[in-house]
Formats: C-alpha cells, sequence, structure tokens
C-alpha cells in the first residue's frame, strides 16, 4: 500500500463491484490506451528506449507506469467532481536525443497532462525544454546526470539520486573497500555515461588514488579490445565504466577474456540483472550501483514484485517501481490542485510530500529528491546481491 501524506491516494484490492465499474488498460496502441469507460480522459504521457540494446530496460519502464495507470483506473479516480480515467501514452525515444524531442513534442501536441520520462539523461535534458516551454511536469523516474534539473526550468523532476551523489559513492567504495590505488576510467560519450565518470574521477582524485587513463567509447560499441588491451598494460586495480548494460557485459566479458584481473564498478545504467547474462560468469568481477533504493529494500517491494510478474509475466529489471511511483505523484498533485491542467498541476508539484514505493518522496527547489538514496551491489551466482544502502 502507499498513502500519500497529502491526498490520501489508497490502492484497493480489486473487487467484482469496482471491477463492474472501472477500467484496466490493457493495450499499447500508437496514440495511447483505449478507455473503455465513460469519464473524462486524461493522458499521462511515457517516454523510453523501446528499441535499441536497452529496450529491455525501456519496457520495464513502460510497465512500471502502465500497472500504477491500470490500479488507479481500476480504483476509481475522480477530480474536481468528475470521473477521470488516465490513457497511458506511450512513446520510444530509441535513447536518441533528436528523436526525444520529436516525441517530446508530440506529446505536447496530444495534450497530456504529465510525462513520466525519459529514463537516459540524454534524452531527458534535451527533452525538458520542450516540456518546459509547454508547461508541462516531466517526472524523470532515472535520469542522474545533475544538469538535468540544473536549468531553471520548473518542470523538472526526478526521483533518484544524482550523480553528484553516485559518483562519489561508488568512489568511496573503491578507496574505502577495495583499496584501490590505480583506476583506469571508461565511458559511453553520453551525457550520463561521461557525467557519472566525471563525479567518479573527481571524487577518487581527490582521495589520492591515481588514474592511470581515461578512455571513451559510444553507447553502441561492442567490440572493447583495443581499449582494454590498451589499460592492461597499466594493470589498474580497477577499471570503472560509466554505461549501460548492453556495453558494460561486453566489456566486463572482453576484460576477462584478456586476462584482466581488474575489478569493475559502474553505474545504474549497466547494474541490472541483465548484466549477468551479457558478461557470463566475468560478472563476479562487478560492483555496480544504482541511484535509489533497491527493490527487495522496498517496504512494499516483494509484493510489487509479485503483482508486476502476474501482470507481465516478467521480474521487474530495475526502474519500473520509479516510473509506478511517478505517476502517482503526477495524481496526488491532480488530487491537491482538484484540476487535471497542466498549469495547475505544475503550481503544486514543489509541495509533493508522500510515501511512495520508493519511499518518502519530497522535492527540493530544483526538483530534486530531498532524500536521495544509493545502493551498492554485487554479483552472487549470476544475481544481483545487496551490498549496502547508503543515505545521502
Amino acid at each position: 500500500m502507499i498513502y500519500s501524506k497529502a491526498s490520501k491516494v489508497i490502492f484497493v484490492k480489486s473487487t467484482i463491484a469496482v471491477a463492474a465499474a472501472t477500467v484496466i488498460l490493457l493495450g499499447c496502441g500508437k496514440g495511447g490506451d483505449k478507455a473503455a469507460a465513460d469519464g473524462t480522459e486524461v493522458k499521462i504521457g511515457h517516454v523510453a528506449p523501446l528499441t535499441g540494446p536497452i529496450a529491455h530496460l525501456g519496457k520495464d519502464n513502460e510497465n512500471g507506469a502502465r500497472l500504477a495507470i491500470e490500479e488507479i483506473n481500476k480504483s476509481g479516480l475522480t477530480i474536481d467532481g468528475k470521473k477521470v480515467v488516465l490513457t497511458l501514452v506511450p512513446e520510444d525515444d530509441a535513447e536518441d536525443p533528436k528523436t526525444a524531442t520529436q516525441v517530446a513534442q508530440k506529446l505536447v501536441d496530444a495534450k497530456v497532462a504529465g510525462v513520466v520520462g525519459h529514463p537516459n539523461s540524454g534524452t531527458s535534458i534535451p527533452a525538458s525544454k520542450i516540456y518546459s516551454d509547454a508547461g508541462i511536469t516531466q517526472i524523470s523516474p532515472s535520469a542522474t546526470n545533475p544538469d538535468y534539473t540544473k536549468q531553471g526550468f520548473k518542470t523538472t523532476y526526478r526521483l533518484v539520486a544524482t550523480d553528484a551523489q553516485q559518483g562519489p559513492a561508488l568512489a568511496n567504495y573503491v578507496v574505502g573497500t577495495l583499496k584501490a590505488k590505480t583506476v583506469a576510467i571508461i565511458d559511453d560519450s553520453t551525457q550520463y555515461g561521461k557525467g557519472l565518470a566525471d563525479e567518479f574521477e573527481k571524487t577518487i582524485k581527490a582521495a589520492g588514488v591515481k588514474v592511470v587513463t581515461r578512455e571513451a567509447s559510444n553507447n553502441k560499441a561492442t567490440d572493447f579490445k583495443a581499449i582494454l588491451t590498451k589499460i592492461k598494460g597499466s594493470k589498474p586495480d580497477v577499471i570503472m565504466y560509466g554505461g549501460m548494460d548492453a556495453t558494460g557485459g561486453p566489456l566486463t566479458k572482453q576484460a576477462a577474456e584478456l586476462g584482466i584481473k581488474a575489478k569493475v564498478v559502474g553505474g545504474d545504467g549497466m547494474c541490472t540483472e541483465k548484466l549477468a547474462e551479457l558478461a557470463g560468469d566475468a560478472v563476479v568481477n562487478v560492483t555496480c550501483s544504482e541511484a535509489g533504493m533497491a527493490l527487495s529494500k522496498m517496504a512494499q517491494g516483494a509484493d510489487f514484485q509479485k503483482r508486476y510478474k502476474e501482470r507481465f509475466k516478467s521480474d521487474v529489471q530495475i526502474y519500473a517501481p520509479f516510473t509506478y511511483d511517478a505517476v502517482y505523484v503526477l495524481v496526488d498533485a491532480m488530487k491537491r490542485a482538484n484540476s487535471t491542467d497542466p498549469a495547475k498541476i505544475l503550481v503544486v508539484m514543489p509541495d509533493t510530500k508522500m510515501t511512495g514505493l520508493v519511499g518518502n518522496i519530497a522535492f527540493d527547489n530544483q526538483g530534486d529528491m530531498k532524500e536521495g538514496v544509493i545502493t551498492l551491489y554485487d554479483f552472487k551466482d549470476k544475481k544481483k546481491t545487496v551490498l549496502d544502502v547508503i543515505k545521502m
């Protein structure tokens, strides 16, 4: 159960009486899901990469938002005395900045009440100006680059800690636990990967650890042997990678194949269950972080995992709980504003104070979480295992 302190949003278990009068949104069409009951349709936009190498993460995010909308419609939603039926409008940004701005404009033109997305910093940041110009609230479930909320826009919010917190948390683990003296750093040249690597590098250097090399790849790379061969000669204690699982997996596997003994550390982009599949046995060398609370540590995490699996026939990848909560944050704002008008939603967003799956949700004056959390993981028997939870 999740209860908003401000508006008492309550999740109600389905009953025959409720089911007879409400809607479960199941389909996914180009223009959004179709409501099948009388009521005022209110559109919620969702954007994620649904094609390309990290489509599995994008679909996970979409599923989280969809589950929230289905539950809200099932329990019934009334705003300003009128029954409201939420409709999810899903878009694919393909992890591409240009595409991100195009689909952002599509959502503006579709007159959505708010947007959940984008998951990547490299797409969230360019798209954020489109939403700002239109006065539409954007809640990213996982964009961690600090610049996302430093642009002065009143529309940008996020439900995770930033790389200014995640990078140092990883670096402190490398220094304090791994006792590393030398580190090699690689990033995928995206705003996320480079930004995380930059924050890590600042902290690691301040701690007196030597950075033996800093290399750049790209977010479509699968062959890292040239970079790794260069790194092998410097014999670093640790390789830090700023990037996603689709590239971090092959990098980790190829490092092991080349006989590199260094531990590999990375951020939330590569910290998924799929990393074990991509890295193979070499995943045992990985320690990674998430910019939020681990599902296993969430008070209602097990129940959410059960409901998610029943609905989508798969396990949560990583940020589905955050997109789920983002929908509830928007609905909480609608209730407090007593309106579905984007301008009125935006006015009350700064006063958000509620308890969600991910913990206490309240924002500072930039739209960042007041209570950031970083979770560290390693892999045992190819399964992500929580090492530590760090409250920022």
